[in-house]
């Protein structure tokens, strides 16, 4: 999938300039129980995730400090102490400090992971990472939960998501190394809403805000699988105020949700007119260039099982869901909100020319 590889080239890069803040309190503090105030440390913060979470912890009434670049604004309440380092090596803002909690949700390389670990170890009560189901992949099978087995090395280096999932599953292994029942690991499925860094899940949103004849990708039983940024940054806050530890797939909604059934949720949140073509055939898609809209992606061979991961455990420990509706009107709001330069040249998986393409071949190939 060209779109996918394409991501993960970017969130490697992203990724790499990513660094976290210093904070006051006391390490080893615990935060369970009691409604208790958390000092917490965010690496990252400005990114996707981090500008949600750390408003959420604030509005919680936590103190938090971000660790970054310094290369990008967040819009950030009064008060989130900024520090300024990377990732790579450069910790120093970072020393002498200690606080409750760290949420690590920057890394997707194992040597940044340990260099984190190794200094806020002892520093820090609990260390909770920001995993991803990528690291199920090859998903042959479907209904993985978080018993599932993961891949430390990837069998083809050359196969993106492999070496993603990989990367993900060493990092895991550092931290829980590192700090033992300390360590919260949060495996988030595809992350949607206001401020995608992507242009995955917006290209939705926007097409069906446009209306007419919709070129529909899939089987009417296609499962799809998300999370909304919001729903995912609070519960790991909740998961560090519950005094949490192990391992969460974090994916929604709380039922299966197919394909179809996700379109006609967002055409009616968006009253729009849109008229979906359904387009069922995998081998069609693919040779025109359509093999995934997010939510939608084509689930054969090593993405069998991509969209049915299990995610009970979460829910049982607090993971709840907004609406569709208003995942989907509030993605819209924010697209139709950021720079004319990005939605004039948008990376959609699925181009106007493309889709109109696609739909005339479609046609022709009925009559």
């Amino acid at each position: 999938m060209a779109h996918r590889r394409e991501f993960l080239r970017g969130l490697s890069a992203f990724g790499a300039g990513l660094v976290a803040g210093g904070g006051r309190g006391p390490a080893g503090a615990d935060p369970a129980g009691g409604g208790g105030k958390m000092e917490l440390l965010v690496l990252g913060g400005t990114g996707f995730i981090g500008p949600h979470l750390v408003r959420h912890a604030v509005a919680r009434g936590h103190h938090v400090t971000i660790f970054t670049r310094g290369r990008r604004d967040a819009d950030l309440p009064a008060g989130v102490v900024r520090l300024v380092g990377d990732r790579k090596g450069d910790l120093k803002s970072l020393e002498g400090k200690s606080w409750d909690a760290v949420v690590d949700d920057s890394a997707t390389n194992p040597e940044w992971v340990r260099l984190s670990t190794e200094l806020l170890k002892g520093k820090v009560g609990r260390y909770l990472f920001t995993s991803s189901t990528g690291v199920y992949y090859p998903y042959l099978v479907r209904g993985l939960d978080e018993a599932a087995p993961v891949r430390l090395k990837a069998d083809d280096p050359k196969d993106l998501s492999a070496t993603y999932g990989a990367d993900k599953a060493n990092c895991e292994r550092i931290v829980r190394s590192a700090f033992g029942a300390g360590a919260v690991v949060v495996r988030p499925t595809y992350i949607v809403g206001p401020g995608d860094t992507s242009d995955r899940f917006p290209y939705w949103p926007q097409r069906l805000a446009r209306g007419g004849e919709t070129l529909a990708p899939g089987r009417r039983d296609d499962p799809v699988q998300f999370i909304d940024v919001r729903d995912l940054a609070g519960f790991m806050v909740h998961l560090l105020e519950e005094g949490r530890e192990g391992v969460y797939n974090a994916a929604g909604p709380r039922g299966v949700l197919t394909m179809p059934e996700f379109l006609e949720q967002a055409r009616a949140a968006l009253r729009s007119d849109a008229q979906f073509v359904q387009i069922d055939d995998y081998d069609f898609l693919s040779a025109h260039g359509i093999e995934e809209a997010i939510p939608w992606a084509m689930l054969r061979g090593n993405d069998a099982g991509m969209m049915s991961i299990r995610h009970g455990r979460a829910e049982d420990a607090g993971l709840a869901y907004r609406p569709i509706a208003e995942t989907v009107r509030d993605t819209r709001a924010w697209w139709d909100a950021v720079p004319e330069a990005r939605r004039e040249a948008p990376k959609f998986a699925i181009s106007p020319p493309r889709e109109a393409g696609a739909l005339a071949a479609w046609k022709a190939r009925g009559e």
